[in-house]
């Protein structure tokens, strides 16, 4: 395990070194946010409340939202350049799992970004904008620990999509339309409180929502007793499901690597 946590650690401190592109990071996220609170803010008009849905609750969800967009980003790309470049047999010889050098990887840049892009980002919207504080410690713990989960079934998904490689040979489209569909369906562009009912019916039944919405419910408190179970089961349900697809499409990719004398 020391291993994986060195390469974490290698990105991290690889992201230390570009200051620049740390301050740019600051400012993209607040920009981001800034351009949300301008739209949603305009959209209200004056009103404090849509059909139930206060502007606060709106800020909040966006600011965890995209604040957690851009910390969960990863290196997507990492897995076809590898086949790509020919390497990648390579790296499968080597004495580590090569899963899990890319999950740990993932894990150094995102708690970098956590550290110095989201959590200042975080707290200059909590002092401008109508950000609502945390239903109590344990509502914050709870989002806390949904947001780990969130990480994970955002990570197999992608991990799902990259490992298409082995038989395509470039998967940066389907990559975008994956973000795209996720940013729609997670709730990160558009609350979920205010999407029809039946498209909201659908939608829980894929991990799309697991992924943001489930934290900033538990942020806001919206959950109780059975329904944090459930939730919290959800995320767990999808992270199995998700990683029996990845392990499938994995062990298939390499034994055609293998078959193809890669």
């Amino acid at each position: 395990m020391s291993t994986y946590i060195q390469f974490a650690a290698i990105k991290f401190r690889n992201n230390m070194a570009y200051r620049f592109e740390y301050i740019m990071g600051i400012l993209n996220t607040v920009l981001n946010f800034l351009v949300y609170w301008c739209i949603y803010k305009a959209l209200y008009g004056g009103a404090n409340e849509i059909d139930g849905i206060t502007f606060s609750m709106v800020t909040t969800n966006f600011i965890i939202s995209l604040g957690l967009t851009n910390a969960f980003s990863k290196n997507e790309m990492f897995l076809q350049d590898k086949i790509k470049q020919g390497t990648i047999a390579n790296e499968l010889l080597k004495p580590v799992n090569f899963k899990f050098r890319m999950l740990f990887e993932d894990l150094g840049d995102g708690f970098f970004k956590v550290v110095f892009n989201f959590l200042p980002a975080v707290i200059i919207a909590m002092l401008f904008t109508e950000m609502m504080p945390p239903a109590g410690i344990f509502g914050f713990i709870l989002c806390l620990v949904s947001a780990v989960l969130g990480y994970i079934v955002l990570w197999y998904i992608s991990f799902i999509v990259q490992s298409l490689a082995f038989w395509l040979f470039n998967v940066w489209g389907l990559i975008t339309i994956k973000n795209v569909i996720v940013n729609i369906f997670s709730g990160a562009l558009l609350p979920l409180w205010f999407m029809p009912q039946p498209v909201l019916n659908i939608i829980k039944f894929t991990p799309f929502d697991s992924i943001f919405f489930t934290p900033v419910q538990l942020y806001l408190g919206q959950l109780q007793g059975y329904e944090i179970l459930l939730n919290f089961g959800r995320q767990v349900l999808w992270i199995a499901i998700l990683y029996f697809i990845g392990e499938l499409l994995w062990n298939k990719g390499i034994k055609r690597l293998v078959v193809q004398g890669g």
